[in-house]
C-alpha cells in the first residue's frame, strides 16, 4: 500500500513538475515572440490574428476569437487596433447584416510576411538546441498533450 502512495507522490511531482516547465518555456518563448514582433510593431496577439487571415476571404470576428480562445471585445480590440494600422479591413457579411467578416489589405499581407520570416528565424535559432530525432519526438508528444487539452476544454465548455 505505501508503494501507491509513493508513486502517487511522485506522479504527482512530476505533473506539477511538467506544468511548471510548459509554463516557463511559454513565457520564454512569448517574451522572444514580443522582441521579435516589436521590430514590426505588433503584439503577439496581433501576429495570431494576422497569421490567419488572408486577403480575399475574410473570418467572422466570432470565429477568430473561437480560435485563439479569447474573448468577444478582447478580437474586438485587437482587429480594431489592426484596421487603424491599415493591415485589416472589415467587410459586411452578405448573408448576415450583423455580422463581419475580417481580411488582410496589401499592407497587412506584406507586414504578415516579414514577420513571418523573421519570427521562422527566430524560432530556428532559439530551438535549435533540439536534435532532429529529438525534436520528432517532442513533436508527437506535444500533439498529443494538444489533442487531449483540446478534448477537455471541449467537454467542459462545448468549444
Amino acid at each position: 500500500m505505501s508503494l501507491t502512495v509513493v508513486v502517487e507522490v511522485v506522479t504527482q511531482e512530476s505533473i506539477q513538475e511538467q506544468y511548471r516547465l510548459l509554463q516557463d518555456i511559454f513565457v520564454l518563448l512569448d517574451d522572444g515572440d514580443r522582441n521579435d514582433l516589436a521590430e514590426f510593431g505588433i503584439t503577439t496577439s496581433q501576429f495570431r490574428v494576422l497569421m490567419l487571415l488572408n486577403t480575399v476571404q475574410g473570418i467572422r470576428l466570432a470565429t477568430l476569437a473561437d480560435r485563439l480562445l479569447l474573448a468577444r471585445s478582447t478580437i474586438t480590440r485587437i482587429v480594431d487596433q489592426l484596421e487603424q494600422d491599415r493591415l485589416t479591413k472589415r467587410l459586411d457579411d452578405p448573408a448576415d447584416r450583423r455580422a463581419q467578416h475580417v481580411v488582410l489589405t496589401e499592407l497587412g499581407a506584406q507586414l504578415r510576411q516579414q514577420a513571418q520570416v523573421a519570427h521562422l528565424r527566430s524560432l530556428e535559432r532559439r530551438l535549435s538546441t533540439l536534435a532532429p530525432g529529438e525534436m520528432n519526438t517532442l513533436n508527437d508528444l506535444l500533439r498529443k498533450l494538444r489533442h487531449s487539452l483540446g478534448q477537455d476544454l471541449s467537454a467542459r465548455t462545448g468549444r
